[in-house]
Formats: structure tokens, sequence, C-alpha cells
């Protein structure tokens, strides 16, 4: 009970120290309904951590976003993916607020912002940088209305607070900051695996890693069972949180090891930098999170991680088990309310008499993380720059029936590989229609980005798996909604159009109303455009509709219609 105490007030200094560093009173709720959180700050994405928090909108699109406090817009980002449409707000205290998946912006920013894409005929504006005399706001002003655009999954605001100095990278908690979201509920603990570290490590006269039956007892502690153990051995746990009100599963705030009452391992997502996102596939199980999609988060720390988010490590988190002695583990994971979760194991030092020895991986095709490395098998080449792999490995890679397997998609890499497939046998006619595409999955072929020059395809890509030289020769789809050819619309206020294609995938398009451009939002997800017949006042009562798709490898379908409308006052 001591030690508890000692630990909760620790823990309690140190986070109120945390908000100490942050004006507490400065920014205002962007929204002006309760907040409900969908997802956290630092919360376990697919090769990366959650930049900031998702707000839940009741479900709706067009909430009102209110400026968090005094500043000016000094970015504007449309894109079909990511945020989608979002706004930075540069603010006098050193911070940036940042808010993404807007169906669009207040009258004047609109109104700016569509000038530029009818001028660019390009729904994408790329980065808009804007100084501070533009588009001044007060705290409270509303610049914009909530939204599904870019990568989101539904509708919702992502809200983020950065450093104004360092905008593209640093980012901090908005929780930090007095945004206030309830929450009672302590962090779910799924389970917990076991790690041997190294070659002469053993865990149940084992040397691997498995998962260890808990239990939770009155008090709510989780009991794994007791294991017997010689040299380093680390631990790792799959734990979500949930935020009162919603049932979505979210990340904790922090992870905190100690043993025998001493604190061996720390971390929590206070800040961190987009440079080191990428972390996160040796922050967690890798290769576990490939093969079973649970994601367990380590609390030992490899070599090659180079996340700042750790603190008082002891041997990187990695317990020495000696003969003879006994170690009291406890695990600890707690939200940012305060509100935690704990494990507790027991392990027992006994001499290694095992004569089990793991088979070693001994294929051709081994990778020496420091240098570059290239091969080549059956027309495929494979060549990895230096520094991609975290380490030396070895490397399963097979060119049968087309396919090429490049191991399994369980290493993660640091950066992108060169995959080039020759092309020479295949004609010229077929060369057009041909692609090269994740296969993985043999029901959902992923298009890859393909380079195309006279007898060689290739890409780049971080991930291992396997990859196919594809043919595309269907034309794209396209079906116009709600009207027919000729028919009045004139009680519609947009235009829409499905499109689809089942091959390499949508490239782009081009729509037009009598021969001049217009607007078409392209809701992927969907697979819908819209165009907004407030954009632009046509003149006269008939008009004619021209929309062109392309796919990824330039097969294209075209669709003219005519449509009449009277102007409605």
């Amino acid at each position: 009970m001591k030690q508890f105490t000692i630990t909760f007030i620790l823990i309690t200094s140190l986070f109120c120290n945390a908000q100490k560093k942050y004006p507490q009173n400065y920014f205002r709720k962007p929204l002006n309904i309760p907040i409900i959180l969908s997802g956290s700050f630092g919360e376990l994405r697919s090769n990366h951590f959650h930049s900031g928090l998702d707000i839940k909108t009741q479900g709706k699109e067009g909430l009102s976003i209110y400026s968090s406090a005094d500043g000016y817009v000094s970015r504007i980002v449309v894109k079909q993916y990511g945020f989608g449409k979002a706004i930075y707000i540069t603010h006098p205290n050193g911070y940036t607020t940042v808010y993404g998946h807007l169906s669009k912006f207040n009258k004047e920013i609109e109104a700016y912002v569509k000038s530029i894409q009818y001028k660019k005929e390009n729904y994408t504006t790329g980065n808009l940088y804007f100084k501070e005399d533009k588009f001044p706001v007060n705290k409270g002003d509303v610049i914009a209305f909530s939204g599904d655009t870019g990568g989101s999954g539904g509708p919702h605001l992502h809200y983020e607070i950065r450093s104004t100095k360092n905008e593209t990278n640093r980012i901090f908690n908005p929780l930090l900051f007095g945004l206030k979201v309830e929450d009672t509920t302590q962090p779910a603990i799924q389970s917990l695996k076991v790690y041997a570290l190294d070659h002469n490590s053993r865990i149940n006269k084992q040397k691997k890693s498995f998962i260890i039956p808990l239990k939770k007892n009155k008090e709510g502690t989780f009991l794994a069972e007791r294991i017997t153990a010689n040299g380093n051995i680390g631990f790792a746990v799959n734990v979500f949180d949930r935020f009162n009100k919603a049932p979505n599963k979210n990340g904790i705030y922090s992870l905190e090891m100690l043993v025998n009452g001493k604190r061996t391992y720390y971390h929590d997502v206070e800040t961190f930098t987009f440079s080191e996102s990428k972390f996160i596939n040796l922050h967690i199980d890798y290769e576990h999170y490939k093969t079973y999609r649970k994601k367990y988060q380590k609390t030992h720390k490899v070599a090659a991680n180079k996340l700042s988010t750790y603190n008082d490590l002891v041997n990187d988190g990695r317990i020495n088990v000696k003969k003879g002695l006994n170690y009291y583990v406890e695990i600890i994971a707690r939200d940012f309310a305060g509100n935690a979760s704990r494990i507790k194991i027991s392990v027992s030092g006994k001499e290694n008499n095992s004569i089990f020895d793991a088979q070693k991986d001994t294929t051709a095709y081994k990778i020496l993380a420091n240098k570059f490395n290239k091969f080549t098998q059956n027309d495929v080449t494979i060549a990895f720059p230096k520094n991609t792999f975290y380490k030396d490995v070895y490397l399963d890679f097979k060119v049968k029936n087309g396919i090429a397997k490049i191991h399994k998609p369980i290493i993660p890499l640091d950066k992108k590989f060169t995959l080039t497939f020759n092309v020479s046998k295949y004609t010229e006619k077929e060369k057009k229609q041909l692609y090269i595409a994740n296969v993985e999955n043999k029901k959902y072929p992923r298009y890859q980005l393909t380079t195309k020059k006279d007898s060689t395809f290739y890409t780049t890509t971080k991930t291992l798996g396997k990859y196919s030289l594809l043919s595309d020769n269907k034309k794209p789809t396209i079906k116009i909604l709600y009207f027919k050819d000729k028919q009045d619309i004139s009680k519609l206020k947009t235009l829409k159009v499905k499109i689809d294609d089942i091959g390499s995938g949508i490239k782009n398009f081009r729509a037009t109303i009598d021969g001049e451009w217009i607007l078409m939002e392209y809701n992927h997800k969907k697979k819908i455009l819209t165009y907004n017949f407030s954009d632009k006042k046509l003149v006269g009562n008939k008009h004619i509709f021209n929309l062109v798709v392309s796919d990824n490898v330039g097969n294209t379908k075209e669709v003219t219609t005519t449509f009449f409308k009277k102007e409605i006052n």
C-alpha cells in the first residue's frame, strides 16, 4: 500500500507539472457541443501515432467550428485524402491549432478557396499560406463547418495543437491545455505477452514469446500466472481506453513498469514529432499486429527505436532475471484522467537447462541493414537502400507464377524499397494495360503507383509481401444520379454522379457544364461526385453536362447529357 501511495503521488506530481507547461484558459473548445471523443492523442494507428483529438459531431456534418483563440489563418489545405479540407490558425502565444475533415470554410474563406480551385481547375489546392492581415480571427469566430472529407471514417472534427515555430513537426496533446472531456473509465487490459530477448534467455524453459493468462482479483488488478525465467526478458500489453458516452476503443495516456518497486520503464503521449511517429512499428509488437491485427505495446525498447516519449528506462525496460532471485513486476496503464489498470507478475529466476534452441533462418537473401541490398529473380528485382531495415535479417524472396513474394509483411521498414518488373516480353498494347499491384489479399489487390519505362515497370513501397503485374482493360463506370437526359432539374441544388473502377482505380476526372470547368467534390468513400449549383450562375435554361473519368492505366469513360434548369429566386 505504501508503494502504491508513493507511485500515485509521483504520477500526480508529474501530470500536474506537465499541465503547468501549457496555458489552461487560453484555448476554448472548437465546437459548441459537449466534447465526446472518438479518437485520442497518441492513439496507435497504422504506421503512426494519432496526432490530435477526434471530436464527435453527433453524426452530423455542418456544425459550426470556432477558432480556439485570437490569431490568424496561416494555412489552408484542400486534398482528397488525409485531413481533407483543413484550416490552420496561428496564435500569438506560440501555438497553432489545426481543424481537419471540414465540409466547408466560412463564407469569406470559402469564396477565396473556390476562386483558387476554379483558377487552377482542380479540387486540390495544395498548401495555401497566408500572412497575418489576410484572414485575422478572434476567439470564438466561426471559421468553418464540420464534415467528413479526406481520410475520415465518418463525420467528426480532427483537432490539433502544434508548435508554431515547428508547426510541421512538433505536436502536443490538446487535453494538456484544459480541454475538458468526461472520463471515469479505467483502461481495459486485454492480454499480456512475455518475450525472451537474448539468445540465451528462457521463459518457462522456452525461447520464444507467448501470451500469459491473466486473472482479475476483487480489487480489479490483473494477476498473471507465475513464470520462471533466465536472462533478459520483456513484456508487452494489449490495452485500450474508453471515454464516457462513447464506445470507441481509444489509446491510453501512459504505460509504466515497476520491478521490485522501482520504475524501469515509462512512456506517455504528452508530445511527439511527426518525424518520430514512424517508430510506432518498433514500439508495438509489429509481427503480432500484422499477423493477428492486435497491437501490443512493449515495456522494453529496441535499440533502433528513436521515440522521445520514454523516461526512466533501466536497461531499456529489459528485465535481467538471475538464478535464485524473485522479481515482482507491476505494469500500470493510465488514461489522461488518471484512471489506472494494473497487472502484477511474479517471476522466479531459474537456471536454464534447456537444450532447445530456435531454428535459425539461413535463406540465401541476407539483408545487411547498413548496406545497399539488391536481388533479382525471374525478371523481378528488389533493391533496398541503406538502412531500410532496422536490423540484419534473412529475407524470403521467391517469384512463382508471376507473383513476387518478398517475405511476409511482418517486418517494419524505415524507408521505401524499389520493386522492378522486367516487361520486355509484353507487347506495347499489353504494357499500356499493366500495373503493379499488392496481391497479399487475393480478393482485393491494391494498385501501386507504377512508373513505366520501355522494358521495366517499377514502384516504391514500405510494405513487404506479395506483388504482381495485373492487367486492366475495363473502363470506369459513370452513373448520373437523380435525373435523366433532357430532364428539368430546376429544383435540384446539386448535381451528383457515382463513379467507380474495378481494376486499377480512379486516377482523375474532369467535368464541365456548357464547356466550362466545374468543381465537383469527390467523396471517395461513397464514390460520389457532387457539384453545387450555387458556385456559378448558368446562362439560359438548356445546359450540357460532360464528365470524363480515367483510371490509373488510362482507360477512359465519357458521358454527356442535357438538362434544363431555370434560375429560382
